[in-house]
């Protein structure tokens, strides 16, 4: 659904656009490790998430790069999860038009996926899309501020210019939603190191190659898998 994607690209524009460029902070996993379990820290991981999940529109960069990078640390992390509602939201995404009818299951399945999940940005672009379509803007522009948060939490952590620069996600479908987000076209992928790399076709913005830094995702895994 390409308008789901012009959606929220409009939206996330308005904080942040696409750059190469800016400014970026890789994440310390020790430093946010250490905070998020500190009662005694704002960045006290089960008020943190308090907040996101009442789509508190307070929450700053650093609250959100403590959300999405103390995820890792969660019992409930999963670090190959796939969303237990993605064939039954599929054929709403597939449809050329949502029905007004389909609005309310579109809702109940995708909050179900985000409370399985909170950073199943695929279900938090369409259920913002969808309460867009519903008329209830000010939902709307709450769950929107949620995803682009995340977004910019992700985008904040490296310039994707090289794997010791790359983006930093704990989930390899974000990789597809940011190469979706910007409409990137995809030539290749590989695995390189602790990073996904893509080959991306040339356009006006001179960006040929995205890099993924995918290393914790892998830690994580490894350290579940000895546990079981």
């Amino acid at each position: 659904m390409k308008q789901l994607a012009i959606f929220l690209l409009i939206a996330f524009s308005a904080n942040s656009a696409y750059s190469q460029k800016s400014g970026f902070t890789i994440p310390d996993y020790h430093l946010i490790k250490s905070e998020i379990q500190d009662s005694a820290s704002i960045f006290y991981y089960p008020n943190l998430l308090s907040r996101l999940n009442t789509f508190d529109t307070t929450l700053t960069n650093q609250d959100y790069r403590h959300l999405y990078y103390g995820y890792l640390f969660q019992e409930k992390y999963e670090p190959y999860w796939m969303s237990p509602y993605e064939e039954e939201l599929s054929k709403y995404y597939q449809s050329r038009k949502i029905k007004e009818k389909d609005y309310d299951k579109i809702i109940e399945l995708a909050t179900h996926s985000i409370n399985d999940f909170p950073f199943d940005l695929r279900q938090l672009n369409f259920l913002s899309y969808t309460y867009h379509l519903k008329g209830d803007e000010e939902t709307a522009k709450k769950i929107a501020a949620r995803f682009t948060g995340t977004l910019d939490a992700i985008m904040s952590s490296g310039n994707g210019e090289t794997c010791e620069t790359g983006y930093h996600v704990i989930s390899v479908s974000h990789e597809y939603v940011i190469l979706r987000m910007f409409q990137f076209q995809i030539k290749s992928q590989a695995l390189t190191g602790d990073c996904d790399y893509f080959r991306i076709e040339r356009d006006g913005r001179n960006i040929d190659r995205l890099y993924f830094n995918i290393k914790q995702l892998f830690s994580r895994n490894a350290e579940k898998f000895e546990t079981e």
